[in-house]
């Protein structure tokens, strides 16, 4: 009888999707963290270019003021804020998809195209691996919402490419009023007397209006 050994290399050795499985085991090395983390590590590296420049015009002391007034600067725009969000909500759809188990059998997660911001949130293009379905995010719409901080989640699929998914974040109300204008009837509720627009008092009685 062959040993557990032999038949564990001949199950290997006959898996066709062997590059499956390769790949499956790149959320633990460098490429795959390098993958998650490839927007720090561009800024990192900009950064680093930027000071390594100014320090050779300049001394390093110098050098690091002047780099950080700037990223101090770039951080109060809109755009960088609404790129902070975006990134942070692909970090957190990834975390999900892990958590819940949205993934295959081999432990691939579904592959975040792009992020950009909306009026409302952000939208995220979504790659769905063989065995995930769009259906799967709807299904977990409220860990969806409650991974990314929001309000609300949608999961849309695409007509014509079913394994493209777009995931709308929704953070904000744009249609939400700025202000609720309170009705003067709600003081004959509560007794209390309205006031008028000429700022005078008429008192609220129980009776009958007189004829």
């Amino acid at each position: 009888m062959p040993n557990n050994a032999t038949r564990n290399h001949r199950t290997q050795r006959n898996n066709p999707y062997t590059f499956d499985d390769l790949a499956a085991r790149l959320h633990r090395t460098a490429a795959g963290v390098a993958w998650r983390w490839r927007t720090e590590l561009a800024i990192l590296i900009l950064v680093s270019a930027a000071l390594w420049r100014l320090a050779l015009l300049i001394t390093y002391p110098w050098a690091g003021t002047v780099v950080g007034l700037v990223l101090a600067a770039v951080s109060v725009l809109p755009w960088t804020r609404r790129r902070f969000w975006c990134v942070l909500t692909r970090h957190r759809v990834q975390k999900l998809c892990w958590e819940a188990r949205l993934h295959t059998r081999s432990g691939r997660l579904p592959l975040v195209l792009w992020t950009r911001p909306t009026k409302v949130g952000e939208r995220l293009f979504v790659l769905c691996r063989a065995g995930i379905c769009a259906e799967d995010f709807d299904a977990h719409r409220g860990e969806l919402r409650a991974a990314c901080f929001a309000r609300e989640a949608r999961v849309t699929r695409n007509t014509r490419w079913s394994q493209l998914v777009t995931i709308d974040i929704i953070r904000r109300d744009t249609l939400a009023a700025g202000h609720t204008i309170t009705s003067p009837l709600r003081g004959h509720r509560t007794g209390q007397v309205p006031v008028l627009a000429d700022n005078r008092t008429e008192p609220v009685t129980g009776g009958q209006p007189s004829l």
